[in-house]
């Protein structure tokens, strides 16, 4: 088994993000505990099975596999790009993540954060359109047979190909999983329903093209090998299949959220109906 977690090559970014999310994530669950605040199970566990997730198709055997099977890489930016980030962001990070740091060097990444040369590009790339072409734009990019080819030979545009997958769902999917709504300052809850909708027919249309497709669109697997005896064009069906159905249900997953988001603030905002005054005792009504 250990020859199966072992990283196919070793990717320094790789291993520096999760460790540092790790560690910051898990000293400020412990700093907020010893201060006497509460601390959500659910959302942690979600945020460290992410960030394994993550880990594991970036860093472990499945990583090369990616690199010889076109399904396995589908399954791979599947999870780097929908599920992983996702489930990080479940995770609360900006409840946990500002308690890692002691409150001197904290003002001071707060100060650095809301600078406005870093505000103003986060501030365009978070805007709603943006961040909806962006998130099936990229998927689009990599998957242009002559960037596929480009990509798959040589290591670092690889490796810039699936950071970037990785950085692009957590913007994404921190602007849907965001708890503040519209009434708070936010990105109002039924945009965000109206956004995962929009996004997810070219997606589908993508992996319905590429599995339906008669010929072969990514012939460099042809070039380099594949790890099983699976014929090309089965490959190109198993891919096609993961492209078009999981990212489907990724969007359905995210509008019900949203959804649940969406009642617990009009829940929370829902006026309280006065108790009508009862007259006194001998008192005419």
């Amino acid at each position: 088994m250990l020859e199966y977690l072992a990283p196919y090559e070793f990717y320094l970014e790789v291993v520096a993000f999760c460790l540092l999310a790790a560690l910051a994530y898990g000293r400020g669950l412990y700093v907020r505990r010893a201060n006497g605040l509460s601390i959500a199970i659910a959302p942690a566990i979600s945020y460290f099975l992410g960030l394994t997730l993550i880990y594991a198709l970036m860093h472990t055997y499945i990583d090369y596999l990616s690199q010889y099977m076109f399904w396995v890489h589908r399954l791979q930016h599947l999870g780097l790009h929908h599920l992983g980030a996702f489930l990080m962001v479940l995770g609360r990070p900006h409840e946990v993540l500002p308690y890692s740091l002691p409150p001197g060097p904290r003002a001071v990444a707060r100060r650095i954060l809301y600078h406005p040369v870093v505000q103003w590009p986060y501030r365009v790339v978070q805007q709603p359109a943006i961040a909806g072409f962006l998130f099936v734009g990229l998927i689009y990019f990599w998957l242009l047979p002559s960037i596929h080819f480009d990509a798959m030979l040589s290591e670092w545009v690889y490796r810039i190909m699936n950071a970037s997958m990785v950085i692009d769902g957590l913007l994404f999917w921190w602007l849907i999983v965001n708890p503040r709504g519209k009434l708070d300052g936010g990105f109002s809850f039924g945009k965000r329903v109206l956004l995962l909708w929009l996004i997810m027919f070219p997606q589908l249309a993508l992996g319905a093209y590429i599995a339906l497709s008669d010929g072969v669109l990514y012939d460099v697997y042809a070039v380099c090998g594949r790890a099983w005896p699976v014929s090309p064009i089965t490959d190109q069906q198993l891919g096609g299949l993961i492209t078009w159905i999981p990212a489907g249900m990724m969007s359905l997953i995210g509008i019900l959220y949203c959804l649940r988001l969406w009642l617990h603030e009009s829940a929370r905002n829902k006026p309280s109906t006065p108790t009508p005054l009862r007259p006194r005792t001998g008192e005419s009504t």
